[in-house]
């Protein structure tokens, strides 16, 4: 499918009254490029890099963005209908700049991988190392374990602070030949860690039709994909075979939700890494993990992030 692109040329102050006339004319997002984030100083506490070119901003005021599909029969109306809206904001004594707007086709593949080119290798622990596919990496030492990623539509390019808490954690626990449950797998990232650290089997659920796609084509892009089963499942419903670990990199609000199952498919002394918890939540997950009959072993942060490390009585 391909995309209209609508972009008006406006300033920082019109940003958010341009941005509410678009969503108004039926856009379900906007992207906003303002040369100011050029200069913005980055937090990176997990080695990120950010790569951004001038080219992709204006040198003065903003750029807002929509998108409709062009096939739209409105794409003329709409376009006159915002002409005529941006002049009445004049009114109201709102400077919006030069107030341009320009329509441009994109295909949707194109836009799709546009955001490759902000993706770059991330020193997650040590000795392990996150490694888009399309980017050249030269080893650090000869034990280091690098994991391959191609995100594609699903979410999960281990740059999250939950990721990085649990590939963490899941080096400091997971002993070899431990057996796996990766609930919430998304694209993968924590099966085909946990195998590189020395798993003997995953099994990685998620209830997303795209996630698993996307995490069957990373386990083979890592050559693993003999040593981990991908599966749509909704959370650990159905799963009765105990195992070692039980990671989860998922919302507070769902792990409450599933304790006792996890208390359930655990060994005695089994492990489970529950994040994706907000510091908020954190103390209510504990709770429950403690009343599914967990001991808490660790807890640990990463900005308002909180993993949990527990184990089965």
């Amino acid at each position: 499918m391909n995309w209209s692109e609508i972009s008006i040329h406006t300033t920082a102050e019109a940003t958010e009254a341009v941005s509410s006339l678009l969503y108004e004319l039926g856009a379900n997002g906007v992207v906003i490029e303002d040369p100011e984030v050029l200069h913005r100083q980055w937090d990176t506490p997990f080695g990120e890099i950010y790569q951004l070119s001038p080219d992709d901003f204006p040198d003065e005021g903003v750029f807002v963005k929509a998108y409709l599909p062009a096939d739209s029969s409105e794409l003329i109306d709409v376009v006159e209908e915002l002409k005529e809206q941006l002049a009445e904001l004049t009114t109201f004594g709102l400077d919006i700049g030069k107030a341009t707007i320009a329509v441009n086709d994109v295909r949707e593949d194109e836009w799709a991988h546009a955001w490759k080119k902000y993706y770059k290798p991330i020193h997650v622990t040590d000795r392990m190392t996150i490694k888009p596919v399309w980017e050249a990496y030269e080893l650090r030492s000869e034990d280091e374990i690098i994991i391959e990623m191609d995100p594609g539509m699903a979410f999960g390019t281990g740059t999250h602070p939950t990721t990085i808490l649990c590939l963490q954690s899941l080096e400091k626990y997971l002993q070899p030949g431990d057996r796996v449950y990766d609930v919430g797998t998304g694209t993968a990232i924590l099966s085909i860690a946990a195998v590189k650290l020395g798993a003997s089997h995953v099994l990685a659920m998620d209830l997303d039709e795209v996630a698993v796609r996307s995490a069957q084509a990373n386990t083979e892009l890592n050559g693993v994909a003999e040593q981990i089963t991908v599966r749509q499942n909704n959370l650990l419903d159905g799963i009765e075979e105990q195992v070692e670990v039980v990671v989860a990199n998922i919302l507070a609000e769902v792990i409450l939700r599933f304790t006792d199952d996890v208390f359930r498919v655990l060994k005695p002394g089994g492990v489970f890494i529950a994040s994706g918890i907000i510091e908020a939540r954190a103390e209510d997950v504990k709770q429950a993990i403690v009343a599914s009959g967990m001991e808490i072993v660790e807890m640990i942060s990463i900005d308002d992030w909180v993993a949990i490390v527990s184990k089965k009585r």
